[in-house]
Protein backbone atom coordinates (compact mmCIF):
# COMPACT_ATOMS: atom_id res chain seq x y z
CA UNK A 1 0.00 0.00 0.00
CA UNK A 2 1.33 3.52 -1.04
CA UNK A 3 1.96 5.72 1.80
CA UNK A 4 -0.46 8.29 2.01
CA UNK A 5 1.10 10.61 5.38
CA UNK A 6 2.45 13.21 2.45
CA UNK A 7 -0.85 14.26 1.77
CA UNK A 8 -1.33 17.42 4.50
CA UNK A 9 -3.74 15.70 7.31
CA UNK A 10 -6.41 18.57 6.91
CA UNK A 11 -6.44 18.60 2.97
CA UNK A 12 -6.95 14.67 3.52
CA UNK A 13 -9.66 14.88 5.89
CA UNK A 14 -11.00 16.91 3.52
CA UNK A 15 -10.96 14.66 0.26
CA UNK A 16 -12.13 11.50 2.76
CA UNK A 17 -15.21 13.88 3.37
CA UNK A 18 -16.30 13.68 -0.44
CA UNK A 19 -16.44 9.69 -0.14
CA UNK A 20 -19.20 7.75 -0.07
CA UNK A 21 -19.89 5.78 2.88
CA UNK A 22 -17.43 3.02 3.94
CA UNK A 23 -14.99 3.85 1.25
CA UNK A 24 -11.49 5.44 2.31
CA UNK A 25 -7.85 6.59 1.52
CA UNK A 26 -5.69 3.55 0.88
CA UNK A 27 -2.80 4.89 -0.52
CA UNK A 28 -1.31 7.74 -2.72
CA UNK A 29 1.03 8.20 -5.54
CA UNK A 30 2.60 11.61 -6.55
CA UNK A 31 1.82 11.67 -10.62
CA UNK A 32 4.94 13.49 -12.88
CA UNK A 33 4.29 16.44 -14.98
CA UNK A 34 2.92 18.95 -12.43
CA UNK A 35 5.29 22.37 -12.97
CA UNK A 36 2.77 24.68 -10.89
CA UNK A 37 0.89 22.12 -8.51
CA UNK A 38 0.88 19.17 -6.58
CA UNK A 39 -1.06 15.78 -8.07
CA UNK A 40 -1.30 12.83 -6.73
CA UNK A 41 -3.53 9.75 -7.14
CA UNK A 42 -5.54 8.84 -4.34
CA UNK A 43 -6.67 5.08 -4.19
CA UNK A 44 -9.57 4.64 -2.55
CA UNK A 45 -10.83 1.68 -0.80
CA UNK A 46 -14.21 0.16 -0.16
CA UNK A 47 -15.51 -2.47 2.14
CA UNK A 48 -16.05 -4.59 -0.01
CA UNK A 49 -12.22 -4.55 -0.53
CA UNK A 50 -12.87 -2.74 -4.31
CA UNK A 51 -10.73 -0.03 -5.12
CA UNK A 52 -10.94 3.49 -6.89
CA UNK A 53 -8.59 6.21 -8.06
CA UNK A 54 -9.17 10.02 -7.38
CA UNK A 55 -6.67 12.78 -8.00
CA UNK A 56 -5.62 15.20 -6.18
CA UNK A 57 -4.26 18.90 -7.08
CA UNK A 58 -2.93 21.21 -4.68
CA UNK A 59 -1.21 24.72 -5.28
CA UNK A 60 1.49 25.53 -3.12
CA UNK A 61 2.49 28.90 -2.87
CA UNK A 62 0.96 29.79 -5.93
CA UNK A 63 -0.54 33.42 -6.15
CA UNK A 64 -3.18 32.94 -8.31
CA UNK A 65 -4.35 29.66 -6.92
CA UNK A 66 -8.14 30.37 -6.68
CA UNK A 67 -8.50 32.09 -10.01
CA UNK A 68 -7.08 28.36 -11.62
CA UNK A 69 -9.07 26.48 -9.26
CA UNK A 70 -12.58 28.24 -9.64
CA UNK A 71 -11.49 28.46 -13.53
CA UNK A 72 -10.79 24.50 -13.74
CA UNK A 73 -14.17 23.58 -11.51
CA UNK A 74 -16.18 25.41 -13.98
CA UNK A 75 -14.49 23.73 -16.96
CA UNK A 76 -14.58 20.39 -15.68
CA UNK A 77 -18.53 20.48 -14.47
CA UNK A 78 -19.26 22.37 -18.05
CA UNK A 79 -17.79 19.43 -19.90
CA UNK A 80 -19.25 16.66 -18.72
CA UNK A 81 -22.07 17.79 -21.31
CA UNK A 82 -20.23 17.60 -24.37
CA UNK A 83 -18.08 15.35 -26.38
CA UNK A 84 -14.75 16.22 -24.94
CA UNK A 85 -13.88 13.39 -22.41
CA UNK A 86 -12.23 15.14 -18.79
CA UNK A 87 -11.77 14.19 -15.78
CA UNK A 88 -15.17 14.74 -13.18
CA UNK A 89 -15.16 17.40 -10.85
CA UNK A 90 -15.31 15.74 -6.82
CA UNK A 91 -14.68 18.81 -5.02
CA UNK A 92 -12.91 22.33 -4.69
CA UNK A 93 -11.42 24.29 -2.14
CA UNK A 94 -9.98 27.06 -4.12
CA UNK A 95 -9.40 29.48 -0.98
CA UNK A 96 -8.45 26.82 1.42
CA UNK A 97 -10.66 26.89 4.11
CA UNK A 98 -10.91 23.53 4.52
CA UNK A 99 -7.19 22.25 3.33
CA UNK A 100 -3.78 23.62 3.95
CA UNK A 101 -3.20 24.81 0.06
CA UNK A 102 -6.03 25.63 -2.31
CA UNK A 103 -7.39 21.83 -3.92
CA UNK A 104 -9.26 20.02 -6.30
CA UNK A 105 -10.46 16.68 -6.31
CA UNK A 106 -11.45 14.73 -9.29
CA UNK A 107 -11.91 11.34 -10.74
CA UNK A 108 -9.04 9.71 -12.24
CA UNK A 109 -8.89 9.15 -16.27
CA UNK A 110 -7.64 5.82 -17.45
CA UNK A 111 -4.33 6.10 -19.86
CA UNK A 112 -1.01 8.41 -19.53
CA UNK A 113 0.86 11.07 -21.19
CA UNK A 114 2.83 9.77 -23.75
CA UNK A 115 5.91 11.81 -24.85
CA UNK A 116 8.53 9.36 -26.16
CA UNK A 117 9.14 9.63 -30.02
CA UNK A 118 7.68 6.12 -31.14
CA UNK A 119 3.37 6.34 -32.63
CA UNK A 120 3.58 10.33 -33.03
CA UNK A 121 2.62 10.16 -35.98
CA UNK A 122 -0.06 7.82 -35.39
CA UNK A 123 -0.54 10.48 -32.29
CA UNK A 124 -0.48 13.95 -34.06
CA UNK A 125 -4.11 13.37 -36.09
CA UNK A 126 -5.86 12.27 -32.67
CA UNK A 127 -4.45 15.34 -30.97
CA UNK A 128 -5.54 17.53 -33.66
CA UNK A 129 -9.28 16.24 -33.76
CA UNK A 130 -9.56 16.49 -30.06
CA UNK A 131 -8.34 20.05 -30.11
CA UNK A 132 -10.56 20.82 -32.72
CA UNK A 133 -13.38 19.11 -30.39
CA UNK A 134 -12.66 21.96 -28.01
CA UNK A 135 -12.51 24.67 -30.46
CA UNK A 136 -15.92 23.16 -31.30
CA UNK A 137 -17.52 23.99 -27.37
CA UNK A 138 -20.47 26.95 -26.79
CA UNK A 139 -19.87 27.96 -23.17
CA UNK A 140 -23.08 29.42 -21.64
CA UNK A 141 -20.58 32.00 -20.19
CA UNK A 142 -17.82 33.36 -21.93
CA UNK A 143 -14.42 32.37 -20.41
CA UNK A 144 -11.69 35.74 -19.69
CA UNK A 145 -9.92 36.68 -22.73
CA UNK A 146 -6.60 34.93 -23.25
CA UNK A 147 -3.06 36.41 -21.59
CA UNK A 148 -0.21 36.77 -23.65
CA UNK A 149 2.51 34.53 -21.82
CA UNK A 150 5.89 36.28 -23.36
CA UNK A 151 6.55 40.22 -24.60
CA UNK A 152 9.21 41.36 -27.30
CA UNK A 153 11.43 42.51 -23.69
CA UNK A 154 11.11 39.07 -21.58
CA UNK A 155 12.28 36.57 -24.55
CA UNK A 156 15.03 34.44 -23.48
CA UNK A 157 16.98 33.78 -26.38
CA UNK A 158 19.09 30.56 -25.59
CA UNK A 159 23.04 30.31 -25.79
CA UNK A 160 24.13 29.61 -28.76
CA UNK A 161 20.77 30.48 -30.87
CA UNK A 162 20.51 31.50 -34.69
CA UNK A 163 20.84 35.32 -32.92
CA UNK A 164 19.62 37.09 -36.41
CA UNK A 165 16.18 35.10 -36.68
CA UNK A 166 15.56 34.98 -32.43
CA UNK A 167 15.88 38.84 -33.08
CA UNK A 168 13.31 38.77 -36.07
CA UNK A 169 10.79 36.84 -34.37
CA UNK A 170 10.68 39.65 -31.19
CA UNK A 171 10.35 41.95 -33.78
CA UNK A 172 7.45 39.70 -35.15
CA UNK A 173 5.15 39.83 -31.78
CA UNK A 174 5.65 44.03 -30.99
CA UNK A 175 3.61 44.29 -33.84
CA UNK A 176 -0.72 44.49 -32.46
CA UNK A 177 -2.23 40.56 -32.14
CA UNK A 178 -3.79 40.04 -35.59
CA UNK A 179 -7.95 40.56 -34.95
CA UNK A 180 -9.57 36.82 -35.12
CA UNK A 181 -12.77 34.89 -34.00
CA UNK A 182 -12.83 34.04 -30.85
CA UNK A 183 -12.90 29.94 -29.87
CA UNK A 184 -13.02 28.33 -26.30
CA UNK A 185 -9.23 27.42 -25.58
CA UNK A 186 -8.07 25.01 -22.80
CA UNK A 187 -5.08 27.30 -22.82
CA UNK A 188 -2.13 24.20 -22.29
CA UNK A 189 -3.06 21.47 -25.36
CA UNK A 190 -0.15 19.49 -25.35
CA UNK A 191 1.19 16.19 -25.01
CA UNK A 192 1.75 16.33 -21.25
CA UNK A 193 -1.62 16.99 -20.76
CA UNK A 194 -3.71 14.52 -22.99
CA UNK A 195 -3.43 10.87 -22.12
CA UNK A 196 -3.58 7.66 -24.09
CA UNK A 197 -3.87 3.94 -24.01
CA UNK A 198 -0.30 3.48 -24.87
CA UNK A 199 2.25 5.25 -27.91
CA UNK A 200 0.21 4.14 -30.67
CA UNK A 201 -3.93 3.36 -29.20
CA UNK A 202 -6.36 5.49 -28.43
CA UNK A 203 -6.99 9.08 -26.96
CA UNK A 204 -8.38 8.92 -23.53
CA UNK A 205 -8.91 12.34 -22.50
CA UNK A 206 -7.67 15.51 -21.85
CA UNK A 207 -6.22 17.05 -18.35
CA UNK A 208 -5.37 20.24 -16.52
CA UNK A 209 -7.92 22.53 -17.17
CA UNK A 210 -7.20 25.64 -14.69
CA UNK A 211 -6.87 28.46 -17.77
CA UNK A 212 -9.26 28.17 -20.06
CA UNK A 213 -10.05 31.47 -21.75
CA UNK A 214 -11.34 32.98 -25.17
CA UNK A 215 -9.04 33.44 -28.26
CA UNK A 216 -7.91 32.64 -31.50
CA UNK A 217 -7.70 28.89 -32.28
CA UNK A 218 -4.47 29.79 -33.66
CA UNK A 219 -2.59 29.96 -30.53
CA UNK A 220 -3.69 26.73 -28.73
CA UNK A 221 -3.04 24.86 -31.97
CA UNK A 222 0.76 27.42 -31.69
CA UNK A 223 1.18 26.12 -28.42
CA UNK A 224 0.77 22.14 -29.31
CA UNK A 225 2.67 22.52 -31.99
CA UNK A 226 5.58 24.27 -30.25
CA UNK A 227 5.72 21.32 -27.90
CA UNK A 228 5.54 18.64 -30.44
CA UNK A 229 8.49 20.59 -32.03
CA UNK A 230 10.74 20.74 -28.67
CA UNK A 231 9.83 16.70 -28.14
CA UNK A 232 9.77 15.13 -31.37
CA UNK A 233 11.98 18.19 -34.01
CA UNK A 234 10.40 20.80 -36.55
CA UNK A 235 8.57 18.59 -38.27
CA UNK A 236 6.55 17.27 -36.03
CA UNK A 237 4.90 20.56 -34.63
CA UNK A 238 4.44 21.81 -38.40
CA UNK A 239 2.54 18.46 -38.98
CA UNK A 240 0.43 19.45 -36.36
CA UNK A 241 -1.08 22.92 -38.01
CA UNK A 242 -1.75 20.34 -40.92
CA UNK A 243 -3.29 18.12 -38.88
CA UNK A 244 -5.54 20.23 -37.32
CA UNK A 245 -7.10 21.66 -40.24
CA UNK A 246 -7.40 18.47 -41.64
CA UNK A 247 -9.55 17.63 -39.07
CA UNK A 248 -11.98 20.40 -39.84
CA UNK A 249 -10.12 23.55 -37.76
CA UNK A 250 -10.14 27.24 -38.84
CA UNK A 251 -7.13 28.71 -38.78
CA UNK A 252 -6.20 32.20 -40.11
CA UNK A 253 -6.26 33.18 -43.74
CA UNK A 254 -3.02 35.15 -43.48
CA UNK A 255 -0.06 33.48 -43.51
CA UNK A 256 1.68 36.66 -41.60
CA UNK A 257 -1.02 36.14 -39.09
CA UNK A 258 -0.69 32.79 -38.38
CA UNK A 259 3.40 33.15 -38.11
CA UNK A 260 2.48 35.78 -35.86
CA UNK A 261 1.21 32.99 -33.16
CA UNK A 262 3.34 30.30 -33.81
CA UNK A 263 6.25 32.73 -33.49
CA UNK A 264 4.47 33.88 -30.31
CA UNK A 265 4.13 30.89 -28.81
CA UNK A 266 7.31 29.48 -29.58
CA UNK A 267 9.03 32.53 -28.09
CA UNK A 268 6.65 32.04 -25.01
CA UNK A 269 8.88 28.63 -24.00
CA UNK A 270 11.79 30.50 -23.73
CA UNK A 271 11.43 31.46 -20.55
CA UNK A 272 10.24 28.09 -18.87
CA UNK A 273 12.44 26.01 -20.72
CA UNK A 274 14.94 24.79 -17.64
CA UNK A 275 11.15 23.95 -15.88
CA UNK A 276 9.67 22.45 -18.77
CA UNK A 277 12.66 20.53 -19.82
CA UNK A 278 12.88 18.79 -16.00
CA UNK A 279 9.15 18.06 -16.28
CA UNK A 280 9.67 16.09 -19.21
CA UNK A 281 12.88 14.15 -18.14
CA UNK A 282 10.47 13.21 -15.05
CA UNK A 283 8.05 12.08 -17.42
CA UNK A 284 9.97 9.77 -19.33
CA UNK A 285 12.19 12.06 -21.47
CA UNK A 286 16.00 11.99 -20.02
CA UNK A 287 17.36 13.23 -23.34
CA UNK A 288 15.56 15.77 -23.14
CA UNK A 289 18.23 18.19 -21.45
CA UNK A 290 17.75 22.21 -21.06
CA UNK A 291 20.49 22.49 -23.88
CA UNK A 292 18.92 19.90 -26.15
CA UNK A 293 15.56 21.37 -25.67
CA UNK A 294 17.18 24.83 -26.42
CA UNK A 295 18.76 23.76 -29.38
CA UNK A 296 15.00 22.32 -30.62
CA UNK A 297 13.69 25.44 -29.71
CA UNK A 298 15.81 27.51 -31.72
CA UNK A 299 15.36 25.01 -34.77
CA UNK A 300 11.70 25.14 -34.84
CA UNK A 301 11.66 28.79 -34.07
CA UNK A 302 14.05 29.17 -37.23
CA UNK A 303 12.13 27.13 -39.60
CA UNK A 304 8.81 29.39 -39.00
CA UNK A 305 10.63 32.16 -39.94
CA UNK A 306 11.55 29.95 -42.84
CA UNK A 307 8.19 28.72 -44.10
CA UNK A 308 7.06 32.13 -45.25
Amino acid sequence: MSDHTAVRPNTLAWAASHLAGGERIVGADVLPGGITAEIRRLTIGSLNGDTRTLVLRSYVGVGNANDALTREAAALTMLTATEVTAPELVGVDPLAAECEHPSLLMTHLPGRAVLEDKGVEARIPLLARELVAIHAIQPIEQPPTYGTLTTADTVVTPPGANAQAWSAAIEIIRRPAPSYEGRYLHRDFQPGNVLFDGPITGLTGVVDWASPCWGPADLDVAHCATNLAVLHGAARGLAFVNAYEAAGGTLAEDPAERQYWLVRDALAMSEDIDLISQAWRAAGRPDLTTQAAERRLDAYLTTLLNAT
